[in-house]
C-alpha cells in the first residue's frame, strides 16, 4: 500500500480519496475550505493545513480541482504550493480538466524539480468513481503510466493511454464537448416532441432501437424526464470545459455546434441551473 495525497476535495476528490481509503492506502487531504475534509478524517485520512505540507511523506500526490487557476495554486504557490514540498521519488498526477497549454506547463515545472508528472483526466462522475468505474486519458511518460496504475486502478476501470503531456487533456475536452452536443441536442428533441403533444417515453424508447441512439442516451433522457437534476456533471463545469476546448481551438468559427452547446449552457446558468446537472437544459425548452 501507498501513502497518497489528495489535493482538492469537491465531488469528485473526495471520493477518489474515500475509494483510496478502502483501498487500504494510507490518505492525507487537503481542501481550501475545512468542512470538506471532515467526513474523510472520520473515514482515517490525515488532514493537512496546506498543499505543501499535504505531500510531504506521500509517494503519490493527486490534484482534482477546478480549473487551471486552482490547479496553480496548488501546485505553484511560493509559500504552500505542493510541488516545493514533494520528494524527489514522488509522482504527481492530475486530474483535473485543465487547458493543454497549462499542463505542458506544469510538466515543465515539474521536470526542473525532477519530480514524475501524470495527466489522468477521467471520464466518468460520482456514480463511476463510487464503483471504481472512471474511465483514465492518460498523457504522459509509459513509465509513469505504469507506476501509477496501481493506485488508479483503486478508482478506474478503464485506463487509456493517448499520448504526451497535453494530450490526455485535448481527449478529455473532446469526450466533453461530444457529451454536451448530445445533451444539448437531446433537450431539445425532448422538447420538440412535447410541444408536438408526442409521448415523449414512448418515441424515445422507439429511437433507442435504432442505431441512432448513443449509450449515454437512456441515462440523459431519462434524467430530463423525471426532472432528476441531482448534480453529477454540473452545468457551471461543462460550460466552463466548453470555454475550453474553444480557446484550445482558436476561433468559434472552427467549432460552431460546440460553441452553440456552449450557448445553451451559459443561459442555463443565466436562468439559475448552474449548480443543477446538465441535463437540467431541458428547463428552458419547458419554458418555450
Amino acid at each position: 500500500m501507498s501513502n497518497i495525497t489528495v489535493l482538492g476535495l469537491g465531488a469528485m476528490g473526495s471520493r477518489m480519496a474515500t475509494r483510496l481509503l478502502t483501498a487500504g492506502h494510507s490518505v492525507t487531504v487537503w481542501n481550501r475550505t475545512g468542512q470538506a475534509t471532515e467526513a474523510l478524517a472520520s473515514q482515517g485520512a490525515t488532514v493537512a493545513p496546506t498543499p505543501k505540507s499535504a505531500v510531504a511523506d506521500a509517494e503519490f500526490v493527486i490534484a482534482m480541482v477546478r480549473d487551471d487557476a486552482a490547479s496553480r495554486r496548488i501546485w505553484l504557490d511560493e509559500e504552500q504550493g505542493a510541488l516545493s514540498g514533494m520528494a524527489a521519488a514522488a509522482v504527481a498526477i492530475e486530474s483535473s480538466t485543465l487547458t493543454p497549454g497549462w499542463v505542458k506547463t506544469l510538466g515543465s515545472q515539474m521536470q526542473r524539480h525532477d519530480i514524475a508528472f501524470l495527466e489522468a483526466p477521467v471520464s466518468g462522475s460520482r456514480v463511476q468513481v463510487d464503483s471504481g468505474q472512471l474511465a483514465y486519458l492518460l498523457g504522459g511518460d509509459p513509465f509513469v503510466v505504469e507506476r501509477c496504475l496501481p493506485v488508479l486502478k483503486a478508482m478506474g476501470s478503464a485506463f487509456h493511454h493517448v499520448g504526451e503531456l497535453g494530450e490526455g487533456t485535448l481527449a478529455k475536452l473532446a469526450t466533453n464537448a461530444l457529451m454536451a452536443v448530445q445533451v444539448t441536442g437531446l433537450a431539445e428533441i425532448i422538447g420538440f416532441l412535447k410541444r408536438s403533444g408526442a409521448d415523449a417515453n414512448r418515441v424515445l424508447s422507439a429511437m433507442a432501437g435504432t442505431s441512432v441512439w448513443p449509450a449515454v442516451a437512456g441515462y440523459l433522457s431519462g434524467s430530463m424526464l423525471s426532472e432528476n437534476f441531482a448534480p453529477q456533471f454540473p452545468v457551471e463545469l461543462i460550460e466552463k470545459d466548453l470555454g475550453y476546448t474553444l480557446q484550445e481551438m482558436g476561433s468559434s468559427q472552427l467549432a460552431p455546434m460546440i460553441d452553440a452547446a456552449r450557448g445553451v449552457f451559459l443561459h442555463a446558468i443565466d436562468e439559475g441551473l448552474a449548480e443543477s446537472n446538465m441535463t437540467s437544459v431541458i428547463r428552458l425548452y419547458d419554458k418555450l
